[in-house]
């Protein structure tokens, strides 16, 4: 392909400087074309104009050297630590006493790849200290660095020095300095001529520079910009970036919001007949928070629109409850409901819970998951399509082929972030615009809720029942062990029963973590052989999972030994402990969801967090914000703080749009702003013909990149 006619859908193997081998390693970070290179923007900037002179450093200065390699090895101090040393110098430190020292501890890797060499000019990045191990130089502690090219350009021609230099996270031998080759290639051969993507009457509007300006001054910015700014991502141009991923992820979302709106729905009628099943199911009066709730849920179900709603809700808070007055108004209006969970643990504690509950009323409540025989399925599906069961309960069975509704006018979906978007849409296929009701117990952050569930209205319950009490969380350190055993055993002494919970099944050879089988076996017989101690797991075949937790329930076992599968679901009021073993391997969300399984009696419960001594400080974090708080939203907002955008729950999981150069922790205004431009651009547009335009666009090139369900 000649160069002139490279265009932004071009494969990136055609661009000067790529060819095949190095098309395969960018195709390995989703760069196949030339506008998804573009859209692999610099991490951080370095301002090279001015390139600090070795001989002016100062301990306490964080700079940007250039210099030459002289010496460098590997060494070992005599308390074993290695430490990979390397003295350099510019032209400005020949002299003796007046180079500089790089160091980084236990980098063998340096040595074993042969990483430097003499003679070698390299950029250095980092704060200059005292050097306390050995020589009275300075020295830089685990610095940044970039090799320069071994080539005879002169450096007044570089992308090197002399400006505000782009920093790109190396992909695989790609080096920041190949990269920034390849980008220059790039805008060199594009010049200027990118086609513009976003709406005309939203760029002017909002006083966007084009797609052209963002992305040249976003990888090689002009010397007036200011580094503070691009090291925030808060020029106007890498703002333009931003709002551009936001705003199509939330058209995308309107037109899906408002394609479902505008179907013609399932209008119910809130009966006497209705108010009455309510009144014999409710086993307690509910708080303001659920009454709010369940109005917004009854008004949506009576309105000629599909409800489409994401309820949210603390664990304990009382979601179900509230779920199963909605789908009383469907039963009781003469059709079916359908409620979706993601373990069969969880769809079987669904289905004992709805059949308990709704046991004073004339419904047919099924369960359907991969567990039950192939005669016990085939039956409920075939009652199923007769329309004889009300209330189906199951697993991603749901979404089958061959599993068919006569009257499904209720979705429930519960822990959606554990399904696909897709995942949703097809249990909604299985009727005729059915209302969708989804469910969380993991509270989401504003922004990633705006971002994944942009599509749904938003419902929360945030005030718990009266009878909660607060749970009692203390921290142990493994010496602590034999102290938190003896707690637990006091407790089941008097009546209570315990939860022991591990990260792992069995051994594994890479971590050092004690797994549920052998411990359970060393539990049951050296630390409690008194007590009835019973195993749960997830590779348990789904008859032994429901027998465990039937024993454990009625309290013939009193502590169990179990992984994370008891996270959700799992309600058993007589538990009023839970010892969370290697609780510093476990993310502060999941903490929070172990947690939830107890606290749901009368009395007091008590969550024992047991974590190894050689933790970080993050762990610690972790494990002191669970003490402090039982907010669930607070805990989130913190989680995503500490694990950042890219390690919260797994995007993926939740569905989250897979952004380029968003970051919803740091970018969380810019998404408002976008989403606010979004909702209004879908609704009243300036043009139909330009929202008509920009939807085809949308529809060919967006779901892909930010797999989202097709729009319009």
């Amino acid at each position: 392909m000649a160069i002139s006619k490279l265009t932004l859908d071009s494969e990136v193997k055609y661009l000067k400087g790529v060819g095949p081998r190095r098309a395969e390693t960018l195709a390995a970070r989703s760069i196949r074309t030339i506008e998804d290179l573009l859209y692999y923007t610099p991490f951080r900037y370095e301002d090279r104009k001015r390139l600090a002179r070795v001989r002016d450093l100062l301990p306490g200065q964080t700079a940007t050297i250039l210099v030459k390699v002289l010496t460098c090895g590997l060494m070992r101090t005599r308390n074993g630590i290695y430490i990979y040393d390397l003295a350099a110098a510019d032209a400005s430190s020949l002299e003796p006493g007046k180079l500089i020292r790089c160091k980084w501890f236990n980098a063998i890797y340096l040595e074993r790849n042969e990483v430097f060499h003499p003679g070698q000019r390299v950029f250095f990045y980092g704060k200059v200290e005292r050097d306390r191990y050995g020589t009275s130089n300075l020295v830089m502690m685990q610095p940044k660095f970039e090799i320069l090219p071994e080539s005879g350009e002169s450096e007044t021609e570089s992308l090197e020095v002399g400006r505000i230099t782009p920093i790109y996270e190396a992909i695989g031998n790609l080096s920041p300095a190949v990269l920034r080759r390849l980008m220059w290639t790039a805008l060199t051969i594009m010049n200027g001529n990118v086609p513009e993507c976003l709406p005309e009457s939203v760029l002017r509007k909002n006083r966007l520079p084009s797609r052209a300006e963002a992305l040249r001054q976003t990888h090689f910015p002009e010397e007036n910009r200011s580094l503070e700014k691009l090291t925030q991502f808060r020029t106007p141009e890498q703002v333009r970036l931003i709002f551009e991923e936001f705003f199509n992820v939330g058209v995308a979302l309107a037109l899906k919001r408002r394609q479902f709106k505008w179907l013609p729905g399932i209008q119910l009628q809130i009966t006497d007949n209705v108010r009455q099943a309510i009144k014999r199911i409710l086993p307690f009066h509910p708080t303001a928070a659920q009454k709010r709730v369940l109005k917004e849920i009854a008004d949506d179900m009576t309105s000629p629109h599909p409800m489409s709603r994401l309820l949210q809700g603390d664990v304990g808070s009382g979601k179900t409850i509230v779920a199963l007055q909605a789908a009383i108004i469907a039963i009781e209006n003469g059709y079916q409901v359908a409620l979706m969970a993601p373990t069969e643990i969880l769809a079987t504690q669904h289905y004992l819970y709805c059949k308990q509950l709704l046991a004073a009323l004339p419904y047919e409540v099924g369960l359907l998951v991969g567990g039950r025989s192939t005669k016990e399925r085939a039956t409920l599906k075939k009652r199923l399509a007769e329309g004889s069961v009300q209330l189906v309960v199951g697993t991603h069975a749901l979404i089958e082929p061959d599993v068919e509704f006569a009257r499904l006018a209720l979705v429930i979906v519960d822990e959606q972030h554990r399904f696909g978007v897709m995942q949703r849409y097809e249990l909604i296929r299985k009727g005729r615009a059915p209302h969708v009701l989804v469910m969380t117990a993991t509270p989401i952050p504003r922004t990633y809720a705006l971002a994944a569930y942009g599509d749904l209205d938003f419902s929360v319950i945030d005030e718990l029942p009266p009878h909660r009490v607060p749970i009692v969380t203390r921290a142990y350190a493994e010496r602590d062990r034999a102290q938190a055993f003896d707690f637990i055993r006091r407790k089941v002494q008097s009546g209570e029963q315990a939860y022991v919970v591990y990260p792992l099944i069995e051994e594994s050879q890479k971590l050092d973590l004690k797994p549920a089988v052998r411990m359970f076996e060393h539990l049951s017989r050296n630390v409690f052989p008194e007590f009835r101690v019973g195993l749960l797991h997830g590779r348990l075949p789904a008859n032994e999972k429901e027998s465990v937790m039937r024993r454990f329930r009625a309290g013939e076992i009193q502590i169990l030994v179990s992984t994370t599968v008891v996270e959700v679901g799992v309600d058993v009021p007589n538990a009023t402990v839970m010892l969370i073993e290697h609780a510093e391997h476990f993310g502060l969300a999941q903490l929070h969801q172990l947690r939830g399984r107890i606290g749901r009696g009368a009395g007091k419960s008590y969550c024992l967090l047991l974590a190894g001594e050689s933790r970080t400080e993050a762990a610690d974090e972790r494990l002191r914000i669970l003490t402090q708080t039982q907010d669930g939203f607070k805990i989130a907002e913190m989680d995503l703080k500490l694990r950042g955008p890219g390690e919260f729950l797994g995007t993926r999981q939740w569905g989250v749009p897979a952004f380029r150069i968003a970051n919803l922790l740091r970018d969380h205004e810019i998404l408002e702003w976008a989403r606010r431009e979004a909702m209004e651009f879908v609704e009243r547009p300036e043009s139909s013909q330009e929202l008509a335009a920009f939807t085809r666009s949308l529809r060919a090139h967006w779901p892909e990149r930010y797999r989202l369900a097709r729009v319009g």
